[in-house]
Formats: C-alpha cells, structure tokens, sequence
C-alpha cells in the first residue's frame, strides 16, 4: 500500500537523483574542460558539424539544459550566430538521449551472472567506492574529478532506486490506474511531460521518474509516448529562463529550441496515432519497461530531426518573426554571467575579450609613438579613446573574473584565470603610459621645443626597442607564443641600460648648454614612461613563462629573478642580440 512514508521516500530520493545529476555533470565539464573549450572552438555555420558538436558537447555534460543555456550565452556574447545554434540546439536534444539509457540499469531483471553484474544494486555501490577512492586518496585534479563524476553516478541511481522502491505501492492502487488511464490521452500525457519536467528543471529527473513508475508495469506504451514528447517540451524552461534580459538573438535562440520541440510533437504525434491506425498495431496497451522507455525516448528524437530536417531552416527565420525588434532588447554581452555556469568555457571567453584588450593597448603604445614623430590632434583623440576603452575592458573583466573564481574550476582554468586578472592590470597600465606619451608629444608640439640631434637619436633607440618588445609580449600572450615571451626580459634589460644611458648622457648635455632644463622635464618623463611600458610587458610575458612551469606555486617577480640570475645561455644570447641592435648612437 502507499502511504505517507512512500512519498517521502519518493521525494528523497528524486532529490538524491538531482543532487547526483547535478554533481555528475558539473564534474563531468570540470573533466573535461579542456576537451570542450576544443569543441566549442570549432563552431562551423555548418549545421551537420554543429547538429554533432550539440550531441558531443550534452553527452559530455549529460544535460541538453546545460548546453541550450550556454549556447543563448554564446549567441548573447556574439561568440555564436543564431544559424550556426540551430544545429547544435537539435543535436542537444539527441545528446540527451543518453541519460535515460543509463537509468535503464534499473529495469535489469534476470539471474544470469551478467545480468547481475549490470543490475543497479551492483555497480551502483562499485562506483560509489570507487569515487570515494579516488576522491579521498588521490591528490590529482583529474583523478578527483573522476571521483566526484563517479559518486554523482552512485547517488543519482541510488535516487532512482529509491524511487522505484516508494512506488511499488502504487500497483495495488486503483486510483493510481485511474490516473494512468487518463494521461494516456494524447492531450493530457503531453501537457503533464510538459509542466512536471518544466517544474523540475530536468529532462532526465522527468523521465527518471516516468522510468520509476513503469516498474509498476502500470505504464503502457500509449501513456509513455505523449508524456515523453511533453518532457522535451518542458526541459526548453532553462533555457528560456536563462535568456531572460538577454540580446533579442540570445531570446531567439531559446525560441529555436522550444519551437523545435514544439513542432516535433505536434507533427510525430499525429503522425504516430495516423501510422497506428492504419498499421493496425496493437502494441500501445502492452506494458512499458524502463528500457523501453528509453528506446521511446531516442527514437522519437530520432523521427523528430528526421521529419523536421527538411524545414530545419525555417526555424531561424521563424524565431525572428516570433521575437521581432524592439527597443527594449538587451544588446550583446562580451562577458555573459549565464557561461559562468561552464567554468571552462567562461575562462576561454575571458581569454578571447583580454586579447581584444591587449590588442588595444598595444594600438595605443604605437599611435603614442607614432606622435612623437609629428603630433596629430585625431590620432591623440584615437588614443585617448582607446584608453578609456581598455579601462572599461578591465573593469568588466576584473568584476567578472572575480566572480568566475567562486565557481568549480579546474587547476588548470583557475591558474588561467589568475593569470588574466593580473594580466589585465599590466594591460591597462601599458594604456595609461600611452596616454602620458602622447600628452609628452603634444607638448613638444605647442611649445614649438626640439631635442638636440644627438637626444633625438638616443629617444628613437629607445623607442625601436620598446616597440619591439610591445610586440613580443603581445605575440605571447595572443598567440600563446613562449619563443616570444622568452626573449622579452633580456630585451627589458637592454631598455633599463637605455633608459640610464640616455638620462646620463642628458645631464651631461645639460652641463654643456646642448639641452634645457624644460627639454630635460620631458626627456625624463618620455625615457620614464617607454620604460615602464617595458616593465609591464616583462610582467606579461612573465606569466606566459611562469604559468608553462611545472612549479607554478612563486610568483611572477620572483620568476622573473630567477630568469635574470639564472646565468642561462638563451637569456644571455638574447641579451647579447639586443644590446647590439639596439646599440646607443655614437655622439654626432
């Protein structure tokens, strides 16, 4: 009989299933981040790569819900178009189709040895030990995120088994029969799907719990398939929640996956009930399994992309004519909070903006010098801009960065993050030098002033070589380039023997009347400024080399010390390089 201890042991253990489906899948992308910043790096306006990246990328995650919300971060972020969503939004509702399978395990009947092997009651304990292993023993990131995937595993199906047992009691309940009878009307079973799963937040805890009361064997076939179809409707709730404030694309995309699932039904099921009769099949009043339900499940996913593949195209043009302009739409994002929820791809977004940023910085530094060779009032304006735009960049990446270290990051994506909240700081002063460099620039130009010819040959040494080592830090940064990165501090080193030799040889002029003391002001503050310029760009570089080493537990001066006194042949080599080409002029 069912009674008041079955429902809470029904409730408890959907609650211990949606714990260890959370657990697993937040573990899962934590294992496998770097895997999937590669997948996503590949997104292609070809809809057959992105259907099968949608697959790929739920299958990892083991949620389609997880997928849909960072695909309206993507498009909201403008990281994705809304065509190239279509595909991978279709092949997530495929991808999904994994999990149920997995449930299935707990409809395995029979006394053969192999079929107890495979029964929940006997790897469900297995990977729970196993998890436990490696998660309480093992000191490697990637071993201990096999263990937590491993024990979100056991507790989800310990969950399903839980709530197996609680409803066994319904079997005997006429009510309960009375109830199942009335979802097998088409309208209701999909209206039921629809709003349990909406209500929940999971495609799979529904069909967990539909997979639950079949081992009643009070579920038939003709019940099962209207309340399956109204489950893929409901599961397109996170998304639509997810896309609420967002770009009136991000609001699209989710449009696309409801209008999908949505149509799918109304078009399959029809079409079911039309093939039934026709076909005179009998099979809809046989009693489903939780196996069976799972094979309903991916062969509806299955008949739905094949049925809609020809008219696939329309759903863009169709999610426009739904959400249509307006002033009220939120604009695209660089840094959108809903890809916070993947770690591992938020840490790739955030790398791709500081690139955008250094990239600006740098433009600033090279107009800066640009000015020196002859002020320009629109190139001053530009740099100015462009100073104020980098502030802006560190601002929002400095807030969300901080934020994205709260969230469950691998080692590796958190010493990435850490790396860029220092980087951005290097990047945004390297902008305010330019800014006091062009300030210098047009100083010399409104009083009319003119360095004698010998400091005006020393400033464009030093000048050539901050250049260069602009672009060397730039390069290994933006294209990961540790070649780069490692001749930037001999090149540093050479500008800091620059930067003495031309104040040294300034007050020796000084001394002979060749330069006044105003000149001497602004020489100062220009050797000054190229050479924090240089400062900054060893930082950078830095932390390129630091974050390559096996032992990443010192800090970025400390690092760089250790380069300086390491008495290595490259460091000397490159020293040796540019201390030639960038040589101090002879006196004229």
């Amino acid at each position: 009989m069912f009674d008041i201890f079955d429902v809470i042991s029904l409730f408890g253990g959907l609650a211990l299933f949606l714990f260890g489906m959370n657990l697993m899948s937040s573990s899962l992308e934590k294992r496998a981040g770097g895997r999937l910043k590669t997948l996503l790096s590949n997104i292609t306006a070809n809809p057959v790569k992105g259907f099968l990246l949608g697959v790929v990328v739920t299958a990892l995650l083991q949620s389609s819900s997880a997928t849909t919300v960072m695909v309206v971060g993507f498009v909201n972020s403008g990281l994705m178009t809304l065509g190239q969503s279509v595909g991978i939004i279709v092949g997530a509702n495929l991808g999904a189709s994994i999990t149920p399978w997995l449930l299935s395990l707990a409809g395995i009947e029979g006394g053969s040895l192999i079929l107890e092997i495979f029964k929940m009651s006997t790897i469900t304990p297995i990977m729970a030990l196993i998890g436990a292993i490696l998660y309480i023993f093992q000191k490697k990131p990637a071993k201990r995120d096999t263990g937590m995937i491993l024990l979100g595993f056991a507790i989800l199906m310990y969950g399903m088994e839980a709530m197996s047992d609680s409803v066994m009691g319904l079997r005997d309940m006429p009510q309960f029969g009375e109830i199942i009878s009335v979802l097998s009307n088409p309208v209701v079973g999909v209206l039921a799907g629809t709003i349990i799963t909406a209500v929940i937040q999971s495609s799979s805890a529904s069909i967990g719990i539909l997979q639950a009361l079949a081992t009643t064997g009070k579920i038939s076939y003709g019940t099962a398939i209207p309340v399956i179809m109204g489950q893929n409707i409901g599961t397109c709730i996170s998304a639509i929640l997810s896309c609420i404030g967002a770009s009136k694309n991000a609001k699209r995309a989710a449009m696309i996956h409801l209008s999908f699932n949505v149509i799918s039904t109304l078009v399959v099921l029809p079409l079911y009930y039309l093939v039934y009769e026709l076909a005179g099949l009998t099979f809809a009043t046989n009693f489903a399994s939780p196996v069976s339900i799972a094979l309903i499940n991916t062969a509806y996913k299955v008949i739905s992309i094949v049925v809609l593949l020809p008219v696939m195209r329309w759903l863009e043009p169709l999610s426009k004519l739904i959400i249509r302009n307006s002033a009220e739409d939120g604009e695209e994002t660089l840094l959108d909070e809903r890809l916070l929820k993947s770690p591992a791809v938020a840490v790739a977004q955030c790398r791709a903006v500081t690139v955008t940023m250094a990239e600006m910085a740098a433009k600033g530094i090279f107009d800066a010098l640009k000015e020196l060779g002859g002020y320009d009032e629109e190139l001053a304006e530009d740099i100015l801009k462009s100073e104020n735009k980098v502030d802006w960049y560190e601002d929002k990446l400095g807030t969300y960065l901080v934020k994205l270290s709260g969230q469950n990051l691998s080692s590796e994506d958190n010493a990435q993050a850490t790396k860029l909240l220092h980087m951005i700081s290097d990047f945004e002063r390297i902008s305010d030098h330019s800014v006091n460099i062009m300030k210098s620039a047009e100083e010399i130009s409104e009083k009319k002033l003119q360095f004698s010819t010998d400091a005006m040959r020393e400033l464009n040494t030093m000048i050539d070589a901050v250049s260069e080592i602009m672009s060397l830090a730039l390069a290994s940064f933006r294209d990961d380039d540790l070649n780069s990165a490692v001749m930037v501090e001999p090149l540093e080193q050479v500008v800091d023997n620059l930067k003495d030799r031309i104040r040294m040889n300034h007050v020796k002029r000084m001394q002979t009347g060749e330069c006044t003391i105003e000149l001497g002001f602004i020489l100062t503050d220009l050797v000054t400024n190229l050479e924090r310029v240089s400062d900054h760009c060893s930082n950078i570089a830095g932390y390129m080399l630091e974050m390559s080493e096996a032992n990443q537990n010192i800090g970025v001066h400390e690092f760089l010390h250790n380069v300086r006194s390491g008495d290595t042949n490259e460091f000397n080599d490159y020293y040796d390089y540019f201390k030639v080409k960038y040589r101090m002029p002879e006196k004229a």
